[in-house]
């Protein structure tokens, strides 16, 4: 074996292996789908990624702006995951800013806790009405 192909792991093992995604097949499927993106471009999840790579993973609401720090194709603890690559931090900074008003507007929210009851259903058809 050369020392090219050591130096490279797919880029859906390596989502895996550093614990944005739960499976590989998961992982594989976002890479697929656009979310995640190999310096600024889309890609295939077979594409071998190198060190100093730059990545951009979308989940939810919530985007890392990452560069690969380590390769690895085996999943670990989440401390040795994270020692797989480097956030910038506008990238930290913007997450936890979304973060912190997704909370916001939960919490603002009291009817966010599923479905209502009977009671409550009720208690909100007066509400929307003006009785009371």
């Amino acid at each position: 074996m050369n020392d090219d192909a050591e130096d490279r792991v797919r880029i859906d093992k390596w989502l895996w292996a550093a614990r944005f995604f739960r499976t590989r097949s998961i992982a594989a499927a976002a890479v697929e789908g656009g979310k995640v993106q190999l310096n600024s471009e889309r890609t295939k999840p077979s594409k071998a990624l190198k060190l100093g790579d730059a990545l951009s993973v979308r989940i939810g609401p919530y985007t890392w702006e990452i560069r690969v720090a380590a390769l690895s194709e085996r999943r670990g603890r989440a401390v040795e995951a994270q020692k797989l690559y480097h956030e910038t931090p506008e990238s930290r900074r913007v997450r936890e800013e979304r973060a912190a008003t997704l909370k916001a507007e939960h919490q603002g929210n009291p009817f966010l806790k599923g479905r209502p009851t009977k009671k409550a259903r009720r208690d909100l058809i007066r509400l929307k009405q003006g009785h009371r």
